[in-house]
């Protein structure tokens, strides 16, 4: 019975430490701003001067 007991709260433990770890990553994704969609490179249209 003791093996099963710890067996059983090395689950739970394992458990509640994957929840955790993912709830703050996502929280930390959610804490950096979102950066600009602004191009490095434009180009200039030539249909444009028709």
């Amino acid at each position: 019975m003791s093996r099963l007991l710890a067996a059983l709260t090395t689950v739970a433990v394992a458990a509640a430490l994957a929840v955790g770890a993912a709830l703050g990553v996502v929280a930390l994704l959610e804490a950096t701003p979102d950066q600009p969609n602004t191009p490095l490179i434009t180009y200039e249209n030539a249909d444009a001067e028709r």
